[in-house]
């Protein structure tokens, strides 16, 4: 059975239970999920709401793009599992002759790069998460506002976590211009999170 097919308290408990899967990868897609879930809920609690008739076009788009979000990180968190046993399948492969270890370490190499592949894309696809949580929060139904604020959090903690195991995995990657376009990419996405984080969540009031 796929991770994304248990019950939340299966998930729950199989992450508590020792074994490395499901991991800080497979969470934050499900965080990610999570975020992408309440913003839907308050694009879809503003649709036919009085008071919200001129936003009613831009909350449907809203709950469309959000909902498929939703669904592509639900598979994002079985994506991160299958990455991790890539890995662990390529150390097993049979080091007996050179060819057979020139054949090893390139599957180990190949199996990293995805499992590096695979946390940005689910990081850049929350920060699209947020940039539509921060649409419901300014245009939205006033008393879900909270939900959208809850939204960007959840997002932005999913976002943090892939990219620092982003960061552990391309410490064993030896492909130099891989490695620094890799870093780019995280380095950008987080001064991107940073500066919005800090814009929606500015008029924040506790």
């Amino acid at each position: 059975m796929k991770l994304k097919d248990l019950s939340i308290k299966e998930f729950l408990e199989k992450t508590a239970s020792g074994t490395p899967v499901p991991g800080g990868g497979s969470n934050a897609a499900l965080c990610a999920a999570m975020a992408a879930s309440l913003t839907e809920m308050v694009a879809n609690m503003t649709i036919g709401k009085k008071g919200y008739e001129a936003n009613e076009e831009e909350m449907k788009d809203i709950a469309k793009d959000a909902s498929d979000y939703r669904n592509n990180l639900v598979k994002d968190i079985d994506m991160d599992l299958d990455a991790y046993n890539d890995i662990l399948a390529a150390y097993k492969l049979s080091k007996s002759t050179e060819h057979e270890k020139k054949i090893r370490k390139q599957a180990v190499q190949d199996a990293f790069k995805t499992a590096s592949l695979v946390p940005l894309d689910v990081a850049k696809k929350a920060l699209k998460v947020i940039e539509l949580a921060q649409q419901v929060i300014n245009h939205g139904n006033k008393n879900a506002i909270s939900d959208g604020e809850v939204a960007v959090m959840i997002a932005r903690a999913a976002i943090i976590s892939e990219l620092y195991n982003i960061k552990i995995n391309l410490s064993s990657i030896n492909d130099v211009e891989f490695v620094e376009r890799i870093r780019k990419d995280v380095t950008s996405l987080e001064i991107e999170i940073d500066k919005k984080q800090r814009k929606i969540l500015s008029g924040l009031s506790i």
